[in-house]
């Protein structure tokens, strides 16, 4: 052996080759990375040693736009948070400043509300669903996701004739009663949803690949999780059971019978059942919405801070100068500071808003659930390989217009 070695020029006690550490651009164009992220990844070889976040590049300074127009204005811009769940985003807003004045909606509008909720809840996780596969090469997943997030989006142009940015919430209230059409085809969604999810299943879940890309990676125990201040279905999946539909209930949460999905092992894999679940329980809550619905109006009765109807408008004087007054001055709303939130699809949305008794927030901050939960990317990615990487990001499922603000 020596011979031959000596033949060759190679020395036998030479040491072992060892890769260099290298710093690895990643984004903000990569068409994984889900909107305008960019990672600052450290690697040895195929190793991840850090995954730094670089965010901001999609930044519009939505929060001091709100301090800047009057309450009522500032619903629109909500839909331009989280997109992809519009009318989670005009509920933790228009239940943020309904708290400060100290009023409540009708019975009626809270189960339009939920309704319209966890509608977008489960548009929101068919994306998720849709675009996790599609980056781990699961095309068909895409196109069977979409097909059913059309006829929620169809609901919603029933709704109030948007599809995307929807601003169908409003302070008081709802801006249009719900037909019994819509009603009858929500019904019928929810009929059909149960066995379309078990499609998703059949590609998905037993699948040996997307097994081998999920199971195990990007684990995160439940007290890190807590540490991070991880919520919603990232959380969960690593086995905490909390969700504020439950733990601290607004609308009519509390009257209706759902699970809280949670899984163990708290990787990728388990952030993928436990959306899939929850898609299953907000079928249930929809359907017991659109059944258990009391008859009544949509908007609270209070003319300062909700506008007349449109058809009233048109016919009569007074509401006609109420609809002038309202859009042209607003109203004012008691000094102080309050922060509501929800259990919007990606976590915990907050808004914190601090008023000086006039018409327009003196402060607003919005805490939002894919900033939060982004600032796990690291702790999640870390010791990993480079190809994990895409399965974590979709795992997280961030919308950068909410991240950035």
């Amino acid at each position: 052996m020596a011979d031959r070695a000596e033949e060759k020029n190679i020395n036998v006690n030479e040491e072992p080759v060892t890769t260099k550490e290298m710093t690895l651009s990643f984004g903000p164009q990569h068409p994984s990375t889900h909107g305008v992220l960019h990672l600052v990844i450290g690697l040895q070889g195929e190793k991840v040693l850090k995954a730094d976040p670089d965010i901001g590049y999609l930044h519009r300074g939505t929060e001091k736009i709100a301090e800047n127009i009057f309450y009522p204005q500032f619903v629109p811009y909500t839909d331009r948070l989280d997109y992809m769940c519009a009318m989670s985003n005009n509920l933790a807003y228009v239940q943020a400043v309904e708290k400060l004045i100290g009023i409540e909606t009708t019975e009626r509008a809270k189960y339009i509300r939920v309704m319209a909720a966890e509608l977008s809840r489960i548009a929101g996780h068919l994306l998720c669903l849709a675009a996790w596969g599609a980056d781990l090469g699961a095309m068909s997943v895409l196109l069977y996701a979409f097909r059913e997030r059309e006829r929620i989006l169809d609901l919603f142009e029933m709704l109030c004739g948007a599809r995307m940015t929807l601003s169908y919430l409003r302070i008081g209230g709802v801006r249009y009663d719900v037909t019994p059409g819509f009603k009858k085809n929500c019904l019928e969604l929810c009929n059909i949803l149960p066995a379309r999810i078990d499609e998703y299943e059949r590609l998905l879940t037993t699948n040996r690949i997307w097994l081998a890309r999920n199971k195990g990676v990007g684990a995160v125990s439940a007290r890190d999780a807590i540490d991070l201040g991880l919520t919603g279905p990232i959380l969960r999946a690593s086995g905490v059971k909390w969700d504020l539909r439950r733990d601290e209930p607004y609308l009519v949460y509390d009257r209706f019978d759902f699970d809280i999905p949670v899984g163990s092992a708290g990787d990728c894999y388990d952030r993928y059942m436990v959306r899939v679940e929850e898609m299953r329980q907000s079928v249930r809550i929809i359907e017991q919405a659109v059944k258990e619905m009391p008859e009544g109006e949509f908007n609270a009765a209070l003319p300062g801070i909700v506008p007349p109807l449109k058809p009233d408008v048109f016919s009569n004087m007074e509401a006609l100068i109420h609809h002038f007054k309202y859009y042209s001055q607003s109203f004012a709303v008691p000094k102080g500071e309050v922060y509501s939130s929800v259990e919007s699809p990606k976590g915990e949305l907050g808004f914190y808003i601090v008023s000086d008794g006039s018409e327009k927030p003196m402060r607003v901050k919005i805490r939002v659930p894919t900033f939060v939960n982004l600032y796990a990317m690291d702790h999640l990615s870390r010791g990993g390989y480079l190809a994990d990487i895409i399965a974590v990001i979709s795992s997280l499922d961030p919308v950068f217009g909410e991240c950035d603000k």
